[in-house]
């Protein structure tokens, strides 16, 4: 058909179309605005209690400043602490992550400005993608991406990629309701916006734009909040539960003893003193509550999350939302899509077979000659060298056997350009092949070459070039259709070859009406393998997530031939164990009722022809058997799947949409980035439970010495000031230790934790009994330094300072005996990569030797003599010798 005849929209036309219809951009998501996003941050569930321990400190704080002992100012120093430990977290999050959401708007920007060819007006010109209209008629041509959906109203072997809206990388369309591919998820005779004409040509109406368009309502479904918690919130609202319980009844518990007490010894008191006794013991409960919470512990999650958000940057991850990175590590299910994911989305060369060829390497002879000239010439593609990786441009079929000449070291178009093209008949879905008529200047004759599906390439020959020699078609075609149905057994396409030298008697044309003339004397040459490689990484990737317990399913809109083979491949799918309970189509998924679907989907391995709606209903099914999934995708098609899942993992050079619905984007492409998230964030779960192990056991200890403290009616030796450098300076240190130790490989040897209801507790049981244990050996050990220093009926300055110095000490070794914790490896084991950590130890020395020694009336302390220090570092050091030993026997036992 006449481009000509086209007339297309007038102008007037153009206004009331995008007037009814709108124009053609895709609504952006609604960006949550900073003070939102800062806002967001309370949401933390131990956050909250510090908030209700802060408005508790405050009252405490009020009755010592303007109450009888009108302490003054000073009594709201840890209010004001408590006050920035919560600006400190919430902040330190805040930070990170605005910090990594401007990196991912860089990395995903969109572009509406590209120019698209359009016919209006009867002229054909050139518009911004963005102010296309319904109606609009727009020429397509190899590499262009379509601006909107639409049909088709001329085809010339027209290829279009759609695997970013359904995982197909080639999909041939046409106009001829005969050729027709009725399992195809999208009409053969129609377009969609966001996929890429990899050859041909063609003219498209258009029928709908922006919003309205297939990628449109993806990308738009892709926007809805999931509101699924993470399984690390999960833990820590737990956690907060467990404190606040705690606290609260130990609060009640001590009021009311204290209470019976008062009334015991002091029946007759008068009413005025007897008001102010029991405000004296309700302060002492309401300073219970606000020791037992954890202030550091905001700070110290945040910091371990912002620090391994920083470093998983390093290694390709750029992690958008901060609890992506932990729960990486308790993910147990992983879906992943095939093109661009697994394998390279980029058609490779697997294996040729030329048969006369006998090492499959090319020379100067007249065989290697007439092999890589006919590749050259007899093909419409290119190959793009202006990056430092090759892309290729125009059928991803044809481009695979440049790049194969390309790395035979042959210049593909030096041979195009100086070998002119008498007549060319290019592919078609109707023909299957591509023949080209050439004088040859490597060979000096004309030539005809033929490319194209191997049994119609076959069927047109004489005879076939095999063995130094030739061979009859009869003689030979058992063997090469065995050939052919081995690699269709793969999931691979292949390519038959074939030539003519021409006689130069021959004047007359070899086509006719759009075909091969049947008088030909044509020799096949042999058939090429061509595949979409697997990634080399992946099946070491894949395999360690599956020795770490994850479950890889492969969720892709390819056939079931190939996603079946792919799965072989990367080491998921047993060929001699799976069955049919282990592979599901979209459409048969979609026939499940969702109980059928809830009994059958731990079981599933792959699902293909996979459209958007099935894989987010496998996400949610999975989701619903207490399962952590990650989601990997770079397509539109993924988008509602990456939103729905607990971790969205888009790649790099994946779609906008695919990105926005996203977590974390994997930079590189690569699956084994994202078994090193996995490692991660098991690792930094792993930091997160020592640290725990450190503050309780500080918690705990502060907690029996203020509820000591008060039974026996003395004040504690701890003040106020001091216990904020151990709860928040100190605290704040020792998570950035214990959170920049370096990610262990065999946690990837663990089975990954119990998430849900019945999941695992962050406090495990081996932990709960170390806090309490080792809780209450400090406390005994500090009340006998007491009792020792109180031998003569008082505490001095000085022996205060020694006293808070041990304490601060214990703590210190403590430390060390965290990070250890679960290695059950000594302490001093990977010290020389644990430089942080040895830095921030050093810090707390120095910090503690400052306070003590230039600390003052402030911190209520004096300096103390280095016999004292040397004395009191080695004497608490004890707590790591413990530790040490406990470790040694617990290794032997294994």
């Amino acid at each position: 058909m006449d481009k000509k005849s086209f007339q297309g929209l007038n102008d007037k036309q153009v206004e009331e179309s995008r007037r009814l219809h709108g124009e053609n951009i895709l609504t952006p998501p609604k960006k949550t605005s900073l003070w939102t996003l800062f806002l967001e941050k309370f949401d933390d569930p131990i956050i909250r209690i510090l908030l209700v321990a802060w408005v508790l400190s405050m009252i405490i704080a009020g009755v010592h400043c303007w109450g009888p002992e009108a302490k003054g100012f000073t009594a709201f120093l840890e209010p004001i602490g408590i006050f920035f430990a919560i600006i400190l977290a919430s902040g330190v999050g805040f930070f990170f992550e605005v910090k990594a959401n401007k990196a991912f708007d860089v990395l995903n920007t969109v572009n509406d400005d590209i120019e698209v060819k359009v016919i209006r007006n009867g002229n054909i010109s050139q518009i911004t993608r963005k102010n296309v209209v319904v109606g609009d008629i727009i020429m397509l041509e190899a590499g262009e991406e379509i601006p909107a959906d639409g049909h088709l109203i001329e085809a010339i072997s027209l290829q279009v990629n759609e695997s970013t809206l359904t995982g197909e990388p080639i999909i041939a369309k046409t106009i001829n309701e005969a050729d027709f591919d009725e399992e195809a998820t999208y009409p053969s005779n129609m377009v969609m916006r966001g996929t890429t004409v990899v050859d041909g040509h063609g003219v498209m109406e258009v029928e709908l734009v922006g919003d309205a368009t297939s990628y449109g309502k993806v990308y738009e479904g892709s926007q809805i909040d999931n509101n699924i918690e993470t399984p690390l919130q999960v833990q820590l609202k737990g956690l907060a539960g467990i404190i606040s319980k705690a606290g609260y009844t130990i609060a009640g518990a001590t009021f009311i003893a204290l209470l019976t007490k008062l009334f015991i010894t002091n029946p007759n008191l008068p009413l005025m003193d007897m008001i102010g006794h029991i405000l004296n013991i309700f302060m002492i409960a309401v300073t219970l509550i606000v020791v037992s919470v954890p202030e550091g512990l905001p700070m110290s999650v945040t910091l371990s999350l912002a620090l391994s958000m920083n470093r998983m940057l390093k290694t390709n991850n750029l992690v958008r939302k901060m609890h992506a990175c932990e729960t990486m590590g308790a993910t147990t299910v992983i879906c992943t899509d095939k093109t661009g994911t697994l394998t390279q989305n980029q058609m490779q060369v697997y294996k040729t077979n030329f048969y006369n060829l006998p090492d499959q390497q090319l020379k100067d002879d007249e065989l290697s000659n007439l092999i890589k000239e006919g590749i050259s010439v007899n093909s419409t593609a290119f190959l793009d060298f202006s990056d430092s990786k090759i892309k290729t441009l125009g059928n991803p079929t044809e481009a695979a056997l440049l790049l194969w000449l390309h790395s035979q070291e042959q210049n593909y178009l030096t041979m195009r350009e100086n070998t002119p093209i008498v007549e060319q008949l290019t592919f078609s879905t109707e023909r299957k092949y591509m023949a080209t008529v050439v004088n040859s200047p490597l060979l000096g004759k004309k030539i005809l070459y033929l490319k194209g599906a191997p049994e119609i390439v076959l069927a047109n020959c004489k005879r076939v070039a095999i063995e130094g020699g030739y061979k009859s078609v009869e003689e030979t075609k058992n063997g090469i259709e065995k050939q052919l149905l081995d690699y269709q057994n793969q999931a691979m396409r292949t390519l038959g070859f074939a030539y003519q030298i021409i006689e130069e008697e021959h004047t007359g044309s070899f086509f006719s009406e759009g075909k091969l003339i049947k008088e030909t004397d044509l020799t096949y040459l042999g058939i090429v393998a061509i595949s979409d490689p697997v990634r080399a990484d992946v099946p070491a990737a894949v395999q360690s997530c599956l020795d770490a317990g994850i479950s890889v399913k492969i969720v892709t809109g390819d056939t079931p031939g190939t996603a079946k083979e792919i799965g072989r491949q990367i080491g998921i799918w047993k060929p001699e164990e799976d069955t049919d309970r282990n592979i599901i189509t979209g459409p048969g998924f979609e026939a499940l009722s969702d109980q059928e679907a809830l009994d059958r989907v731990l079981d599933l391995k792959i699902m293909c022809r996979a459209r958007p709606t099935d894989k987010q209903r496998l996400v949610q099914l999975l989701q619903k058997k207490d399962a952590v999934v990650a989601v990997t995708g770079d397509g539109t098609n993924d988008a509602p799947a990456l939103k729905a899942a607990q971790v969205g993992l888009s790649m790099g050079d994946g779609t906008s949409v695919a990105k926005e619905a996203s977590d974390i984007t994997i930079i590189d492409n690569s699956f084994s980035s994202i078994t090193r998230a996995v490692m991660w964030g098991r690792s930094l779960y792993k930091n997160i439970q020592k640290f725990l192990l450190f503050q309780l056991t500080i918690n705990v200890v502060a907690c029996i010495v203020v509820l000591v403290g008060s039974i026996l009616g003395t004040e504690s030796p701890l003040t106020v000031t001091q216990m904020l450098w151990v709860n928040l300076i100190m605290d704040t240190f020792a998570a950035a230790a214990l959170a920049s130790l370096p990610p262990q490989d065999r946690v990837m040897k663990d089975k990954p934790r119990k998430s849900g209801v019945n999941g695992d507790f962050i406090i495990s049981k081996e932990m709960a009994y170390s806090i309490f244990g080792v809780g209450i050996l400090f406390v005994l050990f500090l009340v006998g330094v007491l009792l020792y220093f109180y031998q003569d009926g008082e505490l001095s300055a000085y022996e205060l300072s020694e006293f808070f110095t041990i304490f601060v000490m214990l703590q210190f070794w403590n430390m060390f005996n965290a990070k250890a914790y679960s290695d059950k490896k000594s302490a001093f084991a990977n010290l020389s990569d644990s430089k942080v950590f040895l830095f921030v130890s050093l810090l707390i020395l120095i910090g503690q030797y400052l306070i003590v020694t230039f600390g003052g009336q402030m911190f209520n302390v004096v300096p103390l003599k280095w016999e004292d220090w040397g004395i009191i570092i080695g004497i608490t050091s004890i707590v790591l010798w413990l530790g040490e030993i406990i470790r040694f026997f617990g290794r032997l036992k294994k």
